[in-house]
């Protein structure tokens, strides 16, 4: 499920070796290995896991976090490799987490590590995570990242189209349009569920601030979008 790529440099960061130890320490002592199975079986068996609630993990992320200074980019990348390069899924939500809660700490360069981690052991529960709370605010602090996006929404990875699609779902006001709309037909004929469903549900989320905008686009598209596309964007107009 790496998809043949090779895990980026890991930069020394005493942050994220005490976050490591706690966290290696605190999460398996909570497991619940009958949750575990359940949960992997929802996830269709992408990655094993703990069996850890989710506001039963995110009270003992604090546990973890607690007393620690903030990041800087460096130990943004640290902490979230190295969570990733652990099996189990609660510890690459934790890393998802943690980096939508400093975010800002990290510059356009950043970018490179964040597409690692959204093609290694990829499904939708780090994917749209990802692309809405890391990715999105990355291209909304740097407007040149839109022309990587532009290359994103070209990717054969499903997943990297799927988050071009998906990076501006809390833009709001804010939306590119033009962008979002050329994004849905360029990829409108995909075969894959999990992008036309990214189609419609990024449209979906748009028609909240502009619903007449999505009514007219998917209105003057046609039969290009699929059945599913179209009914995800007009569910609630």
């Amino acid at each position: 499920m790496t998809r043949g790529r090779p895990i980026p440099a890991v930069p020394g960061s005493p942050l994220a070796d005490e976050v490591l130890e706690r966290i290696t320490t605190i999460y398996p002592a909570a497991a619940q290995p009958q949750r575990a199975a359940e949960a992997s079986a929802y996830m269709k068996g992408v990655v094993p896991f703990l069996g850890i609630r989710t506001p039963a993990r995110r009270a003992l992320s604090r546990q973890v976090l607690e007393g620690l200074a903030p990041p800087d980019e460096r130990d943004c990348t640290a902490i979230a490799i190295r969570c990733w390069r652990l099996p189990e899924r609660e510890y690459h939500y934790f890393a998802v987490d943690y980096l939508r809660r400093y975010v800002g700490r990290c510059s356009s360069g950043f970018l490179p590590t964040v597409r690692w981690l959204l093609t290694t052991v990829p499904w939708w529960d780090t994917v749209d995570a990802l692309a809405a709370h890391t990715v999105g605010p990355l291209v909304a602090a740097d407007p040149a990242l839109k022309t990587t996006m532009d290359g994103w929404i070209e990717d054969d990875d499903l997943w990297v189209a799927r988050t071009a699609l998906l990076h501006q779902l809390r833009y709001k006001q804010a939306t590119d349009s033009e962008r979002l709309f050329r994004y849905c037909l360029r990829r409108a004929d995909h075969p894959d569920f999990f992008i036309r469903k990214a189609i419609g549900w990024s449209l979906r989320e748009y028609a909240k601030t502009d619903p007449e905008a999505v009514r007219a686009f998917v209105g003057s598209a046609g039969d290009r979008l699929s059945p599913l596309s179209v009914r995800e964007a007009l569910k609630n107009l």
